[in-house]
């Protein structure tokens, strides 16, 4: 019985002799020339019937066709160079070192997810499946291994540059979109500078005009208020450093009392306003191995959280050391938080509404921080007894 090309019936017998070994790897070149010259023959057939298939992806729906073939004719011409030569790993290198990783970068500005760009390799390699089966051609062996080798190669390749562009891009717009806001933030701080000033100058007199002082208070207050939504839009955004990238802690050792302090100092005359107490019970000497700007940040939301829920009350800052461990916490005596939201206190954009301005981020912040550093942070409360918010921060270097 005679076996078919591509098949390997028989294949192991040939390995036994010098002789066999010559006719096993004659016959390994057959086959993969044989497919070699399938894919050459019917190229054009070959990329219809892919277009067709392809063309059901959302992204390639309306892509003209030179846009949607891309390099892929190119690609079919290296791959039969590379089955007729039965040659691997050099020759594989060379394609996917070209034009696959252009076509990552060109799939992105097509509006490619990366979902699609895996998928419309995997459909060429169907489409020469079924193309072998229709002439009759079983692809086994060293055929099908350097097929599948090369479109794999040539996957990795595309969605490598494919990721890598994306990445440039994206920070490319968060720094052109960093840009504007500084521009925009700058309008309203020099309107809030100039109205401080003029205030300043009217009070100045003796017998200061209400009228040009109540006018000047409302510019301020607007550009305050313009410039608090601005600011927490940017945090709404910028949330996301707990992304691909992660947080990029800068560690060091600092004393926490100077730095809890100086907070509790900028935050008396908010909380002071709502005749709230708040009290640094942190001692003198503890010192935190952490990112110190992150903890600032982390500090203020808690207070700042912990104001909006305490007026006419008391807030306490208190953190020791217990091992390797600093424990930090954030005690108030406000209205407290009910049961059933102690679990979704630190979710995206969970608030009560206490507070119109409130973001409903300043808990993730801090969770997203104290985690960056192997830490954790948990709440404890009871409906009108107050709330207790304690975190960790790990001292291993």
């Amino acid at each position: 019985m005679e076996s078919h090309p591509l098949t390997q019936t028989g294949s192991d017998a040939f390995a036994t002799t010098p002789g066999g070994q010559r006719k096993y790897a004659m016959q390994k070149i057959s086959a993969t020339k044989t497919l070699s010259d399938l894919i050459k023959a019917n190229q054009e057939i070959l990329l219809a019937s892919w277009r067709m298939k392809v063309r059901e992806l959302p992204a390639a729906k309306l892509l003209d066709k030179p846009t949607l073939n891309d390099h892929i004719p190119v690609l079919l011409h290296e791959l039969a160079a590379t089955l007729a030569l039965a040659e691997d790993q050099e020759i594989i290198s060379q394609i996917t070192e070209g034009s696959s990783s252009d076509h990552g970068v060109q799939r992105l500005e097509n509006g490619f997810e990366v979902s699609e760009v895996v998928a419309e390799y995997n459909i060429l390699r169907n489409c020469i499946h079924e193309l072998a089966e229709k002439n009759n051609v079983i692809l086994l062996g060293t055929a099908v291994q350097l097929l599948n080798s090369t479109l794999d190669a040539t996957i990795a390749s595309a969605i490598k540059a494919y990721v890598v562009q994306q990445a440039i891009d994206n920070q490319r717009r968060r720094e052109e979109y960093l840009t504007f806001i500084a521009h925009d933030l700058r309008t309203p701080l020099n309107a809030i500078v100039l109205s401080s000033q003029l205030i300043e100058r009217i009070l100045a007199d003796d017998n200061p005009p209400v009228d040009r002082v109540n006018r000047s208070l409302k510019t301020l207050q607007r550009n305050a208020g313009y410039l608090t939504s601005q600011v927490n839009k940017i945090l709404e955004e910028n949330i996301h450093l707990e992304t691909e990238a992660g947080i990029k802690l800068e560690r060091r050792r600092f004393d926490l009392w100077p730095l809890v302090e100086s907070l509790v100092f900028d935050l008396n005359p908010v909380a002071g306003s709502g005749s709230t107490t708040i009290i640094n019970n942190v001692p003198e000497d503890l010192v935190a191995y952490a990112d110190a700007a992150l903890m600032r940040r982390v500090f203020q939301n808690l207070l700042a959280n912990a104001i909006r829920h305490t007026p006419n009350g008391e807030i306490r800052i208190s953190a020791s050391r217990v091992g390797s461990i600093v424990e930090c916490e954030v005690v108030d005596n406000g209205s407290g938080i009910s049961e059933d939201r102690l679990s979704q206190v630190f979710n995206k954009f969970e608030t009560e509404g206490v507070n119109r301005s409130d973001t409903g981020l300043g808990l993730t912040i801090c969770k997203t921080f104290v985690e960056a550093h192997g830490g954790t942070v948990m709440v404890r409360s009871q409906l009108g007894k107050g709330a207790s918010f304690y975190f960790t921060l790990p001292d291993a270097e």
